[in-house]
């Protein structure tokens, strides 16, 4: 049991460092988000357990439609996965950013963003941004963007409408999870596990 509350207080302590560094770089306010060319939005099933609509998804892609529209950033950049031929979250998101009105040429896709670390790297690595705002719920950001700043990068964070307690528990337990294997994952320095040919957005057309 001691054991159990040990490691329950360090994965608390790494999710509270996260929270309150990236903190300051983060807005649910459209007019508060900094100005950039991309905005990295991360990925997530479309659909849930019994394939019912993942309200995740549908409110990360009314967020970054809304900054877009709002003149915020140019350009997309929708990272997910696609490890398996009939799962592949970055078309998802493209088809559902299309729906809501965002051109399909400021679209463009990441299909080895499995992890948030990858995704935060690969659009510096691959895509060729050393700054840029990314579209998640709030706790999601704040680990998003405490990876990227820890990597050198110019992160800041556009926060999507949260989902409630009720509806997703498992989430709000694996956010500490995750909080625990980031803070590794920095002091590890570990690395996308893809990299890829350069694809420089605004200088080639949308893959």
């Amino acid at each position: 049991m001691t054991a159990v509350i040990g490691v329950g207080a360090v994965l608390w302590a790494c999710d509270w460092w996260i929270d309150h560094a990236a903190l300051p770089y983060t807005t649910d306010r459209v007019d508060a988000v900094p100005p950039a060319d991309v905005a990295l939005v991360l990925g997530t099933a479309p659909r849930v357990a019994g394939q019912r609509r993942n309200l995740y998804f549908e409110y990360r892609l009314d967020a970054a439609a809304e900054l877009q529209k709002a003149g915020k950033v140019k350009f997309l950049l929708v990272s997910g996965d696609n490890r398996y031929r009939d799962y592949d979250e970055p078309t998802a998101m493209r088809d559902g950013l299309i729906a809501r009105g965002v051109p399909a040429d400021a679209i463009y896709r990441d299909f080895a963003g499995i992890r948030t670390l990858d995704s935060v790297l690969r659009a510096r690595d691959v895509f060729a941004q050393t700054r840029y705002v990314v579209v998640s719920q709030g706790f999601h950001n704040h680990r998003a963007i405490w990876l990227a700043r820890q990597n050198g990068i110019e992160a800041y964070g556009f926060d999507a409408r949260d989902v409630s307690f009720d509806a997703a528990p498992q989430v709000w337990v694996r956010q500490y999870l995750s909080a625990g294997r980031a803070v590794y994952d920095v002091l590890a320095g570990s690395t996308a596990n893809h990299g890829g040919p350069r694809i420089e957005i605004g200088s080639v057309p949308p893959n």
